[in-house]
């Protein structure tokens, strides 16, 4: 093969290397475990989420969040569950009122609004949600994206 063409070869598996850098750091794929977050997602589910800094997320959107260290702690990641992710609606973002009424644990806290750098989220169905009505606010470090594009998987 001639220069040029070693050239061309080089330049394409470059181009796809930084397409696939360029893809792991601005997007995720998360599998939906769980019933939390039905209808809207069923186990089996997929969705891709774009990473996003918190000031970018609106109350509505479905997010993906790290699991809280109480959630994770001493308990055995079944299979096909992620590394501690959860998929839930953000409810209220910083600067929102605080929802005291939907999640009565923020009362403690004594905010009129939520605070910079934290998120409420709750899931769809909450006889199935671990979400901000048992563990308070989700820091604004553990938001890895929102989602983009949920896919069904065919039952």
């Amino acid at each position: 093969m001639p220069l040029l063409g070693w050239l061309a070869v080089a330049g394409a598996l470059a181009s796809v290397a930084v397409g696939l850098f360029w893809a792991r750091r601005r997007l995720l794929l998360v599998a939906v475990v769980g019933r939390s977050m039905e209808p809207t997602l069923r186990a089996g589910d997929r969705v891709l989420a774009r990473r996003v800094p918190l000031a970018r997320v609106r109350p509505g959107d479905l997010v993906v969040v790290r699991a809280p260290a109480a959630m994770t702690a001493g308990r055995p990641v079944l299979p096909g569950e992620g590394p501690g992710l959860l998929i839930k609606r953000a409810h209220a973002v910083p600067g929102d009122p605080v929802p005291v009424q939907r999640v009565p644990l923020l009362r403690r806290h004594g905010e009129a609004v939520v605070p910079a750098d934290r998120l409420v989220v709750l899931g769809d169905n909450p006889p199935f949600s671990y979400d901000s009505r048992e563990c308070g606010y989700i820091p604004g470090g553990d938001l890895l994206g929102v989602v983009v594009r949920p896919r069904r998987v065919a039952r």
